[in-house]
């Protein structure tokens, strides 16, 4: 907290602006002890409280406009960005779907405090067409509370964060070297299975024109729509007789997939990562004819296939509730 401080005091609001907004936009820069320092500063008449507030809460509302906008003007490839730095890229945007649609528009102010979900909400709120306004209403709200969460402590607290600071300047190297060894190891470790789950379906996937051609040659295919359903809202379109059903639903309804047919799933996330999760699921549970769709539905669009229209509302009702 020292170090941070006094490169607060040296920098300022400079230092404040800058790691908020890195953190937003999806950079691997800790927000939260420059907002504590911030705080703390404030405590000891270092930093205007008011001000250090305002400045954290356009940074951070600078970082998800881009993002907001990247999603309404660029779609799902703004996403399939955000998730290839991600390091669990297979669950990335499903859960913030489902975030969205347990919660409505409010997803925007809860999804600040858990990790993963706050760069990728804007993104998404755009995407399914959030109206600027609202986004600005809701976002900026949490926006302001994410700040004052942890601006505030710092400030209260602000001496005994001090003394806090004087005793890890003693035993801090030993701490920041245990603390980069354990996070260095879990970075490698998600890494590592990511690409074993990957490989080991990428041998089995089915391109979009082998797919066409058993469809064409009438051959016994089932086939599973596996995005959420504000993808859909959002992509209104799916292949021809696809079973529509979430990765969600499908682990608790596997039964119900033929064992005896070529299995075919799709999904709009990148790597087709839920759809390779799902098949190894359902590899597990005995049924071996599995194959996910190679690029998703957007490799079958690409290549000019027919596509079967589902039914859309203007805004799904959920992102609609306040």
């Amino acid at each position: 907290m020292d170090e941070v401080s006094a490169f607060l005091i040296q920098y300022g609001w400079i230092v404040l602006f800058s790691v908020v907004f890195a953190e937003q936009i999806g950079l691997p820069l800790p927000a939260i002890p420059v907002l504590l320092a911030a705080g703390a500063l404030a405590g000891a008449g270092k930093m205007n409280l008011a001000f250090a507030v305002l400045l954290s809460v356009v940074a951070c509302l600078s970082g998800d406009v881009v993002w907001y906008e990247l999603g309404r003007h660029r779609g799902r490839q703004a996403l399939n960005l955000l998730c290839r730095i991600a390091l669990e890229p297979d669950s990335c945007v499903r859960r913030t779907e489902n975030f969205f649609t347990r919660h409505g528009t409010r997803a925007l102010i809860l999804a600040k405090f858990i990790p993963g979900l706050s760069t990728l909400a804007p993104a998404l709120a755009g995407l399914f067409g959030i109206g600027h306004k609202r986004f600005l209403l809701y976002n900026g709200l949490g926006a302001a509370l994410w700040t004052l969460a942890f601006i505030l402590p710092g400030y209260v607290f602000s001496s005994q964060l001090e003394a806090i600071a004087s005793h890890e300047a003693r035993v801090g190297t030993f701490l920041l070297v245990a603390l980069g060894i354990g996070l260095l190891a879990y970075i490698v470790y998600k890494f590592v299975h990511r690409q074993r789950v990957l490989r080991e379906l990428r041998i089995a996937r089915i391109t979009a024109d082998e797919l066409k051609d058993l469809m064409d040659n009438r051959q016994e295919v089932f086939v599973v729509d596996l995005r959420g359903e504000l993808d859909r809202e959002a992509d209104p379109y799916t292949i021809p007789g696809a079973l529509r059903m979430t990765a969600e639903e499908l682990e608790q309804r596997y039964h119900e997939i033929p064992r005896h047919r070529d299995v075919i799933l799709f999904c709009a996330c990148p790597n087709e990562a839920t759809a390779a999760k799902m098949a190894l699921m359902l590899r597990r549970k005995g049924i071996t004819n599995v194959r996910p769709l190679a690029g998703g539905i957007d490799a079958w669009r690409e290549r000019e296939f027919p596509l079967e229209a589902t039914a859309r509302q203007a805004e799904p009702e959920r992102v609609r509730a306040l």
